[in-house]
């Protein structure tokens, strides 16, 4: 169910509260919800993730990103959750591919190579194509 980024970093699916107890297990120290709620009518609640999420001692962010697009201020709250953390981070929404993208900006944002990102995220079955766009100009401005 999760797929390895790099070795701190892994993107989901729509998770369940049962997955916090597998993540924390893999060293999961963060969890980072791209999944706008209502959604879905079968998507778990964010609240009840990051209540169990919590409860285990792990940390929880909602960086909510819809159809409509990424925003700067987005892109800023993912690079400042993933440099809050020590260990590993489980980012989800329905499909992961979001969260895989918006990995992919936070990473150029702080200057990673955007061929190097486009090729991770590839390797786990997702195409960043649709803000490779973005991706560069966030490295050109980093």
């Amino acid at each position: 169910m999760f797929r390895k980024l790099t070795s701190d970093i892994m993107v989901s699916p729509q998770i369940g509260v049962d997955a916090v107890a597998e993540a924390k297990e893999l060293g999961v120290t963060l969890i980072v919800n791209n999944r706008p709620e209502g959604e879905s009518d079968d998507q778990v609640p964010g609240a009840e993730i990051e209540a169990v999420a919590r409860a285990a001692g792990l940390e929880y962010v909602a960086i909510p990103i819809t159809h409509s697009g990424f925003s700067q201020p987005q892109v800023e709250a993912m690079v400042a959750a993933l440099d809050s953390v020590e260990g590993k981070v489980l980012a989800y929404c329905r499909s992961g591919t979001r969260s895989t993208l918006l990995w992919a900006l936070a990473e150029c944002a702080q200057g990673g190579d955007p061929d190097a990102l486009t090729n991770i995220a590839a390797k786990a079955g997702y195409d960043v194509s649709p803000v490779r766009p973005l991706m560069d100009m966030l490295k050109a401005q980093a």
